[in-house]
């Protein structure tokens, strides 16, 4: 009688692990058919495009803020909400989240928020470009800042936490912030937005 109570019990607590489990999304399974490595695919976690988020920015940003719609793989940046913007479906279009609030302990920087990708596509580069200076960090680049606080673009906190850290020289600098996703067979969309460094 002992055991087999002990066996209910332990069977009990297994179908309860099981279950439990069984409602955990993970981004692994986009990620990995998106051939990131998975130490990125632990550290940048991107929303698919079968995530239910908006197909368009806010009418409206916050200050601060600044949200476009997807330039095409020639490089031309559209203005805009992106609603009609573009002649993409809304599920291949990407959207990024660019948040310049001054953060005095941070010092020059912004964040950024992916918020939707197109299926298959996983982040590859970022860039700054601005007057004589360019700024080109790779998804690994970015990794390392996040570790290290070096400037250029990081990405830290298992992707918690993106932005880009810019020197003094930068600040009041306009210039283009560029995003560059690529999927398995080496296709690519960009993403780019003209801001001024605050």
């Amino acid at each position: 009688m002992m055991n087999r109570n002990n066996w209910l019990y332990a069977a009990a607590i297994a179908a309860l692990l099981m279950t439990s489990a069984c409602g955990e999304k993970t981004n692994d399974d986009a990620q990995a058919s998106a051939g990131a490595p998975s130490s990125a695919a632990q550290a940048t976690p991107l929303p698919s495009a079968s995530a239910s988020l908006p197909a368009s920015a806010p009418a409206s940003p916050s200050a601060g803020e600044a949200t476009d719609a997807p330039a095409s793989s020639q490089g031309a940046s559209a203005e805009g909400s992106g609603a009609a913007a573009s002649g993409e479906p809304a599920d291949q279009k990407i959207l990024i989240v660019i948040d310049q609030t001054e953060k005095p302990i941070e010092g020059n920087s912004f964040d950024f928020a992916v918020k939707q990708v197109p299926s298959g596509y996983a982040l590859s580069e970022m860039s700054w470009t601005s007057g004589d200076t360019k700024i080109v960090n790779t998804l690994q680049d970015a990794i390392a800042h996040g570790g290290n606080g070096e400037d250029g673009f990081y990405i830290s906190g298992d992707g918690q936490f993106m932005g880009f850290f810019y020197p003094d020289e930068l600040k009041g600098q306009e210039g283009e912030v560029s995003f560059l996703f690529k999927d398995d067979n080496g296709q690519e969309k960009r993403w780019t937005k003209k801001i001024k460094l605050k």
